[in-house]
């Protein structure tokens, strides 16, 4: 959430930032509640006072003055109901403040160009050139069937629509890339694995503002624990109520979990093959920094998930997200875009943002800057580095060949035993 005082001191940063999201909401109900709230926190007066009446009841009795004793009771039995009713109705405009306060977006940043949706989000370059065949590219859900790798019907079975079976050569190129990745930003970029739980409780999720806004995307347990939507969660919550020193700064963390959405309300093409599933999997990217650094680790993270892409040799594009596309919950997003033949346009394969202190004020995570310094709320930020299911589909769809079969790239050949490439069906 943002901080208080902007909405107290300067609503006018808030009003045009909900101008430039295209989002209604009622700014002028939250900025009344605010300033309400304040004056009744002002209850501490009058306890104040009704602690001095009942100090000087005592005096007016032992002064023998019974009627002056009797009256200062009075004061302090209405005192008593103002402090009552004051705190009735505190309790009542706090929750409805709270609850505004959490369906507030965040203050995107001032390098985010404007716009209404996803047409207006720039293209700020590319890499690689996609392939050129001499025949008719299929997608990847196609190849999936014919090479006996993914199948969609059996998962169906077991589970439901939009659930996957990766068979053979298919489960282990997925585990391959999970491998690869993991290995590539561990050893190589400095992040440090974690091995998370995949349920959360509501507290993690209030944290990375995926509740309440997103309530309807989560398959939640009869327990009250939430199948984490992404490795974001844990992740974001590791330092949750902790005081860090600055000197621990920045701190970098990687992990592979499984992913579990609703999509409730998606459709189109998204819903076939391995692009809008309930349960896929992801290499998480997250970093804890410090505010004045959060630019230029949001741009090394982003750079940490490209690294994957050019090693595969897949082509791909980095689009900022303008600021009526944007998510609720970053100042900023870059999306790494791979293009995908078979499918006959570029799509999504990592989300990298920064939330400036959006996430740290929910979950109470802060810094201190110095040793005497007060404690200060820390960035956060992530992406995926990659969404292994996604990239396993580019790798089809990029890597097929003319007689069927589906070339490896070099870097996964290792962690596939030497595999290089998936046959083709046989007549």
């Amino acid at each position: 959430m943002i901080d208080h005082r902007i909405i107290r001191e300067t609503p006018e940063i808030v009003r045009e930032a909900l101008r430039k999201r295209r989002v209604d909401y009622d700014l002028d109900r939250l900025i009344e509640l605010e300033a309400r709230r304040r004056e009744l926190l002002a209850v501490e007066n009058l306890r104040a006072d009704k602690n001095r009446l009942s100090e000087q009841i005592g005096g007016a009795y032992r002064d023998g003055e019974r009627d002056r004793a009797e009256d200062l009771k009075q004061q302090v039995a209405e005192v008593s109901r103002r402090i009552e009713e004051q705190e009735a109705e505190l309790e009542r405009v706090q929750d409805e403040f709270d609850a505004m306060m959490l369906e507030l977006p965040n203050i995107p940043h001032a390098e985010v160009p404007e716009g209404d949706d996803e047409s207006d989000n720039p293209v700020l370059y590319r890499r690689g050139e996609p392939p050129a065949f001499d025949f008719d590219p299929l997608p990847h859900w196609e190849l999936g069937r014919r090479l006996g790798i993914l199948d969609f019907e059996r998962a169906a079975k077991i589970a439901s629509s939009r659930f996957v079976m990766n068979v053979g050569l298919g489960a282990t190129l997925e585990r391959a890339l999970i491998s690869f990745m993991l290995d590539t930003h561990t050893r190589e970029h400095g992040y440090l694995e974690i091995m998370p739980p995949y349920l959360a409780n509501a507290r993690a999720l209030l944290g990375t503002a995926t509740l309440p806004k997103f309530e309807d995307d989560q398959f939640k347990t009869r327990e009250g624990l939430y199948l984490i939507p992404t490795a974001e969660v844990p992740l974001t919550n590791m330092h949750q109520d902790e005081i860090l020193a600055a000197e621990e700064l920045p701190k970098y963390y990687t992990a592979y979990t499984a992913s579990f959405r609703r999509e409730a309300g998606s459709a189109g093409q998204e819903s076939r093959g391995l692009i809008r599933l309930h349960q896929f999997h992801k290499v998480e990217l997250m970093k804890f920094v410090a505010p004045e650094t959060a630019d230029e680790e949001l741009e090394t993270l982003t750079l940490n998930a490209e690294a994957i892409l050019q090693r595969l040799e897949l082509a791909y594009r980095r689009v900022i997200l303008c600021t009526g596309d944007m998510g609720f919950q970053p100042r900023r997003t870059y999306d790494l875009e791979v293009w995908m033949p078979g499918m006959d346009r570029w799509v999504e394969i990592s989300s990298c943002s920064q939330y400036g202190d959006f996430q740290a004020r929910r979950c109470n995570t802060r810094y201190r800057p110095g040793p005497d310094a007060p404690p200060c709320f820390v960035h956060t930020m992530n992406g995926s580095g990659l969404a292994s299911g996604r990239t396993l589909a580019a790798l089809l769809e990029n890597c097929q060949q003319a007689d069927g079969s589906v070339a490896i790239p070099d870097v996964l050949r290792p962690y596939m035993g030497g595999t290089v490439e998936i046959p083709a069906p046989r007549a």
